[in-house]
């Protein structure tokens, strides 16, 4: 497993992160597993959200139930976990934030969080506040680090201009077919091509490797915005065609080249798996150590229908 030390901080990161979203209804057994599994291939980060589970903090409750670490097995995990989304809107006010940590903290049995991010942009966000939030967690060692997931440069920006703590993650939808942060890079100004225009408020990739932000791919099997896997779909044959080869050529599961392309890019990028599946997990990590060449790369890109002029 390739690892390395998150700008801005002294944490030591894998380059692909277990991600818990989907363990409410999973047995003690079923997340021992999922968690053995990953700590075998190497990941000793995990991914929460205030928000995943069936309850506020159900998922992060049901981890730290399941697993009962003792110090010194806590010691061993970075755990991450996300804060701002309520019940139909979004909060990053300084009362919410300590809340929800707090919140937190409980469910997950621990004294700290080692990265909290704000899960999606607050438009009715007062930097100030939350300079004040972050300020007071890290003071008081509840807090580590500090990131933002779903943010484009310029509501970066406007977070960095209270914050003084380094935003070190930014948690970005990213996968082979759904790839808009990258693809309109390749294809900027063509006249009425689609690829070709900015959804992220301009170039999140390249700020992110501008400012030593660590972009971590969120639903990287998913063919469009939860509308299935591409791994294995009817729908996209040409793009299955060349990961089966290069699986083969690589004596790996399919399931890693899809990882590799991701971890391949110079942006040392995580990749955030949600499988419940600890096969599955097995089987992606074995992608993080995979450099594909440029022409691979560029073959999947091509074959996910993206266009290189």
């Amino acid at each position: 497993m390739k690892t390395f030390t998150m700008p801005g901080t002294d944490i030591v990161a894998p380059n692909v992160l277990l991600g818990l979203m989907r363990i409410a209804e999973k047995s003690d057994d079923e997340v021992r597993e999922l968690v053995r599994t990953a700590r075998d291939a190497g990941i000793d980060f995990v991914d929460h959200a205030d928000v995943y589970g069936n309850e506020r903090h159900g998922c992060e409750r049901r981890f730290a139930e399941a697993l009962q670490l003792t110090s010194s097995q806590r010691d061993e995990i970075t755990i991450q976990t996300k804060t701002g989304i309520r019940e139909g809107y979004f909060d990053f006010s300084y009362e919410h934030i300590l809340a929800s940590v707090e919140g937190s903290l409980t469910a997950l049995q621990t004294d700290r969080i080692d990265i909290l991010l704000l899960h999606r942009a607050d438009a009715l966000v007062e930097p100030d506040e939350v300079a004040r939030a972050f300020d007071d967690l890290e003071a008081a060692g509840k807090v580590r680090a500090f990131g933002v997931s779903n943010h484009t440069p310029r509501q970066i920006d406007l977070l960095r201009t209270s914050v003084r703590q380094p935003i070190v993650a930014n948690q970005l939808q990213l996968s082979i077919t759904h790839s808009p942060i990258i693809a309109q890079g390749i294809a900027a100004n063509m006249v009425a091509e689609p690829q070709s225009i900015t959804l992220d408020g301009g170039g999140i990739v390249d700020y992110c490797r501008l400012h030593d932000i660590t972009i971590q791919a969120w639903s990287p099997f998913q063919a469009g915005f939860f509308t299935g896997v591409f791994l294995g779909s009817p729908e996209h044959p040409e793009l299955n065609a060349v990961l089966d080869r290069l699986a083969a050529a690589y004596d790996v599961p399919t399931i890693a080249i899809a990882t590799a392309w991701i971890t391949r890019h110079p942006a040392q990028m995580q990749v955030v798996l949600g499988t419940t599946s600890p096969e599955r997990v097995a089987a992606a990590a074995l992608g993080s150590d995979l450099v594909l060449t440029r022409p691979e790369w560029y073959e999947l890109f091509r074959a996910a229908g993206h266009i290189v002029p």
